[in-house]
């Protein structure tokens, strides 16, 4: 085994696993309001990738400068995504909250479905090419070469999760959020609008996505309504590594899971690189189903 090697699949890790970590947190932000799994997440963030597509592309075609266009197009793709969040919170799953848990549960499979052939009739099937706006010229420091691109997703994922942790654990709103995760009849007494807080995490959690969204189309110069499924099911498993409802648990879930998918490949083909986050999936399930860090109350929101 080259270390070389080994310090790329690293790096490369990082970078992933970042974005994973930024999917992830809406899973455990949802699951620690509602004790829901929100299998729609992987879609919206499927939309806000398209949504920023489109935008950045209609404003270049207008004479907007490349970065100011993608600026423009992230903003409205959080505002979009932030509005599909609250508006499946509103219609699928308020009415469902105290209905037996298998009922959410399911519904969240039908709005994802629902998400991904809606994106099929607006955007189409076709798979679109991402502008380049930061450039991928490699940089190589070392035995380790990044690009602009990646140093720009890696460092605005840690300060969007610091961001959230500040917001989470040091302002009012955060405080109701997490009061509302502990106990919502109790947090309803004490006088906050249960309704508003959790609307306010699912559009917090959906405008997280819809960046991730945008890195992932970035990072891979392309977007699809399809790209949300697999990208999904891994931030879940993330979620589930670190111990959904934790909000440290998934960061330190999305990361390791990066890290092992990309250090995998250095045993196998690429190909089968998907295969590690399910194999991980079920190791944490059956050794340490409270995952890794385990569900901390006091951070879930």
């Amino acid at each position: 085994m080259s270390i070389d090697v080994l310090l790329q699949q690293i790096v490369n890790g990082l970078v992933v696993g970042s974005v994973y970590a930024l999917v992830a947190l809406g899973y455990t932000m949802v699951y620690g309001i509602l004790q829901l799994i929100n299998f729609a997440h992987g879609e919206i963030v499927m939309i806000g990738a398209l949504a920023a597509l489109f935008v950045t592309n209609a404003l270049i075609a207008v004479g907007v400068p490349p970065a100011l266009a993608l600026v423009i197009a992230i903003l409205a793709a959080m505002i979009i995504c932030a509005i599909v969040g609250v508006s499946v919170e509103r219609i699928a799953y308020r009415p469902l909250r105290t209905a037996p848990r298998l009922a959410p549960l399911i519904t969240a499979i039908g709005v994802s479905i629902f998400l991904q052939q809606i994106a099929i009739l607006v955007f189409g099937r076709n798979y679109f090419t991402f502008p380049e706006i930061i450039p991928k010229t490699p940089m190589q420091f070392g035995a380790v070469i990044v690009t602009p691109n990646e140093i720009v997703i890696f460092v605005t994922s840690l300060l969007l999760m610091a961001g959230l942790l500040f917001l989470v654990n040091k302002t009012k709103i955060g405080t109701a959020m997490r009061a509302t995760a502990e106990d919502q009849k109790v947090a309803g007494l004490m006088g906050i609008d249960i309704n508003k807080i959790i609307a306010f995490t699912f559009a917090i959690g959906s405008g997280l996505g819809a960046i991730a969204g945008v890195m992932v189309a970035s990072n891979y110069g392309q977007a699809h309504y399809f790209m949300g499924f697999m990208l999904g099911l891994k931030a879940f498993t993330a979620a589930v590594m670190g111990g959904i409802g934790n909000l440290w648990g998934a960061m330190v879930g999305g990361l390791i899971l990066g890290l092992v998918e990309n250090v995998g490949l250095m045993f196998v083909r690429g190909d089968y690189k998907d295969i590690f986050a399910f194999v991980v999936l079920v190791l944490v399930l059956i050794f340490r189903p409270q995952g890794l860090i385990g569900e901390k109350v006091a951070e879930r929101a």
